[in-house]
């Protein structure tokens, strides 16, 4: 079991009161300091479990030169890609209560370790136990599938994705259409124009089996199967009997209208799949594979690591890869939600699915397509479908449950009504039978799972990957947000902030930051880096000599024979320098040529340009509490919580401290609401998977925040967390309007027809008529713009 899996089973049995801890701020041994800072290491990044503990730094000026300890992130709980799983297409798949069957029956095989049914996409993907056992598992399915739905199609997915056959397309067929045009010619005549009774019957009878035909007949078949409950029997049962209370304009009425708002259906469901398709098609069709001098048309699957590929103005990058001739601009928005394209140059990594705007490129290919960003986004998306909602569970029981009820009441109706109260049986019947016609629940277990994955789908444009209907509902609950500091509200890298002369210096600005660039020009420390970043000139190391690092306190050198320093206080200490103590909050580097002190250099880790208006855009949605935990001293975490408006800061934590500190939120906000945390994703897998919801950042390429969070950020900015919010908030609207929407049509035609004051029209209505209403309402969210 993974660090992320037993972290999971706390959160779902609720962590023990006791495992909280006592104290909020954890101090840290003040003999273990940066040596730029009297402090504390201020190095920024996520240290392992012996950070700020004794141990050699490595660095002579004192500051942690220790790398991050990459903690490994934990599997999803997904259905994982291997040779063992298979991806089908239910081809014509339009029954949401048949999908549940399916997934049902499929997970009982005795081979099958999992199987998801995505309604929304069609798709069932199937992990079976051994390879061996791949084609009986696909011919069990085919044989279940065409027992509960026969006239869908079981289509391998590789298949299905090379050669989309039309032949047969549940749209309006020729063959499908002629009957029912007949039918209805027929049913229109014979209500014009009158007939004698026996001529009236016959044509009646004839339209009837003209229309309804194929429905009655799918209704014997399913019988014979043992589905009693399905649309085409309770539809079949309604007209029937409309037939023997001689009621033969109701049983053809109804029979039309049920075809014509199923046709509408089954077009609404294809175009919420063909959107939510086209939203999410970033799926390269083809790669162009130089071999030589020669170019040959290749599927991306074809391509292997190391591989050069050209890809043209305009076409999609089909697999992740470096530029190695070339130079363009890249249009992302696809993967990041955002719509300025990115200059590339040689040299730079490209990732799959973006968009090649103006130059030809040439890229050596770095990742295979399966583990491409293309095919990682996409699995993900598709797995989405597989985390239901709280919502689209309670509708699945719901569903269960509803007909059943609501046909046994109708026979109750029929049966009790003409004993208890006055009216003829006719009647009675009459009225139970439009109860038959209301049983079936499709409006709800068709729209709402299609506004969860529309909503993940609207998400996905922005830049947001949600990784399921669950997480994405659980965001309209969320009141507070947890940050880690670096790399999530700051830039993670340092920067030369101030550049402070002494009173009495002799030399400028520029001069200082030179000789401070040409001290640390040989040290490869973040600190260091940075100094020499903010130069930008030239650093002729021929004149420096007599380099020395001196452990805890800095550097010592020769520039054109003068003496240089450059550290900590304690430097100047050492070497009797008189010197004014800057102070700024940040690492400080002190400077001094030839026993003078000559001044400054403030060193910080910047916040991101976007993190204030995210602070200030979290208060503005109703977020009541936004806290951020950090390794850093006391000081420099309080100045920027101070300056981003955050209200708690926890300072000076230790990595496995963030955890407890988490717990600790999370138990003092329980039944209030959940909690969110933000983080990068590697180093803060413990801490995303403890949160009610993880949202990892920048997961622009990066593998272990993909896999480690709930939700992921394609891009840096915090904000992002806002728009998935909206989102959030719009889709639970739409899935809340359905659900309204759809019973209290259905109870209202229950309720009228139970006192006679409704007929077939208003319960056909109720039924197909919803359905369409419900499933166009739910397309509504993939059009939602965050603003």
């Amino acid at each position: 079991m993974t660090e992320k899996d037993k972290v999971k089973i706390s959160k779902q049995n609720k962590i023990d009161s006791s495992s909280s801890i006592d104290k909020k701020f954890i101090p840290l041994n003040k003999d273990i300091v940066h040596s730029h800072n009297e402090d504390n290491c201020n190095c920024g990044g996520h240290h392992s479990d012996h950070e700020n503990s004794p141990h050699s730094h490595g660095h002579e000026h004192g500051a942690c030169n220790c790398s991050s300890d990459n903690k490994k992130p934990s599997e999803n709980k997904t259905l994982k890609e291997s040779s063992l799983t298979k991806h089908y297409i239910l081809k014509g798949l339009d029954c949401a209560n048949c999908a549940g069957k399916i997934e049902l029956g499929v997970n009982n095989f005795p081979n099958v370790e999992e199987a998801l049914l995505n309604f929304s996409t069609s798709t069932l993907s199937v992990k079976v136990k051994n390879k061996s056992a791949l084609n009986t598992v696909e011919n069990d399915i085919k044989a279940l599938v065409n027992k509960l739905e026969p006239h869908v199609l079981v289509i391998e997915k590789g298949d299905y994705n090379k050669n989309q056959s039309e032949e047969h397309d549940e749209g309006f067929k020729v063959s499908k259409i002629i009957p029912t045009v007949i039918g209805t010619i027929i049913f229109a005549i014979a209500m014009l124009f009158n007939f004698d009774s026996n001529v009236e019957f016959v044509m009646f009878m004839l339209s009837y089996l003209l229309i309804g035909g194929d429905i009655l007949l799918k209704a014997l078949k399913g019988i014979l199967k043992g589905q009693v409950f399905d649309e085409n029997f309770l539809m079949s049962i309604a007209t029937i009997g409309a037939v023997f209370i001689k009621e033969y304009p109701e049983a053809v009425a109804v029979m039309l209208f049920y075809k014509v708002g199923e046709a509408f259906q089954g077009i609404a469901v294809n175009r919420s799949r063909n959107s939510i398709t086209a939203l999410m098609d970033i799926r390269p069709d083809k790669a162009n594979l130089k071999i030589n001098n020669e170019i040959k048309v290749v599927s991306p699957e074809e391509v292997s690591i190391g591989d050069l590929i050209i890809v043209k103005p305009g076409e999609k990058i089909p697999l992740d890869g470096v530029i190695v001739d070339g130079s363009t601009m890249l249009d992302t928005s696809a993967l990041t939600g955002e719509s300025v394209p990115r200059k590339a140059n040689v040299g730079d990594d490209v990732l799959s699915g973006s968009i090649n705007k103006n130059s030809l490129i040439t890229l050596k290919v770095t990742k295979d397509f399966a583990e491409s960003t293309v095919s990682k986004i996409l699995d993900l998306v598709q797995n989405a479908g597989s985390k239901k909602a709280k919502t689209e569970k309670f509708i699945s029981k719901f569903a269960r449950y509803y007909t059943p009820i609501v046909v046994f009441s109708a026979i109750a109706l029929a049966l009790l009504g003409p004993v208890i109260f006055n009216g003829s049986f006719n009647d009675w019947l009459q009225r139970a039978l439009i109860f038959l016609v209301v049983s079936c629940p499709c409006a709800l277990v068709i729209s709402i799972p299609l506004g969860f994955f529309g909503g993940i789908g609207s998400a996905s444009a922005n830049g947001v990957l949600v990784k399921g209907g669950n997480y994405l509902e659980a965001l309209n609950e969320v009141d507070t947000i947890v940050f880690d500091k670096t790399g999530t509200l700051t830039k993670g890298v340092f920067e030369v902030t101030e550049v402070n002369l002494a009173s009495d210096a002799t030399l400028t600005k520029d001069e200082l930051l030179k000789y401070a660039a040409y001290i640390e020009s040989f040290s490869t420390h973040p600190i260091a880096t940075s100094i020499t970043t903010a130069y930008k000139g030239e650093i002729n190391k021929s004149v420096i000599s007599n380099y020395e690092e001196i452990a805890g306190h800095g550097i010592k050198v020769l520039i054109d024979k003068k003496e240089a320093l450059a550290g900590n206080s304690k430097l100047m200490d050492k070497f009797n320098i008189k010197y004014t103590k800057n102070a700024s909050i940040g690492t400080i580097v002190y400077i001094a040529i030839d026993n003078k002190f000559q001044g400054s250099l403030t060193i910080s880790d910047m916040l991101k340009d976007d993190s204030i208006n995210a602070i200030k855009g979290f208060k503005e949605i109703g977020i009541k509490q936004t806290i951020m935990l950090t390794g850093d001293n006391k000081d420099v975490a309080n100045a920027i919580g101070s300056k981003l408006g955050l209200d708690k800061v926890y300072s000076e934590l230790l990595p496995q401290n963030k955890v407890e500190i988490l717990e600790e939120v999370i138990n003092s906000n329980k039944d209030i609401g959940k909690v969110a945390f933000v983080g990068d994703g590697v180093n803060d897998a413990p801490v995303l998977a403890r949160a009610d919801i993880g949202i990892a950042m920048g997961g622009l390429g990066s593998d272990a925040a993909i896999e480690a969070a709930d939700i992921v950020l394609m891009t840096d900015e915090p904000s992002k967390i806002i728009n998935a919010i909206k989102i959030a908030k719009y889709t639970k609207k739409i899935v809340t309007q359905n659900i309204i929407f759809a019973l209290a049509i259905k109870i209202g035609v229950l309720v009228l027809s139970a006192f006679g004051l409704s007929t077939m029209w208003e319960a056909i209505f109720a039924d197909v008529g919803v359905s369409v209403l419900a499933i166009l309402n739910a397309m509504r969210v993939l059009k939602y713009k965050a603003k």
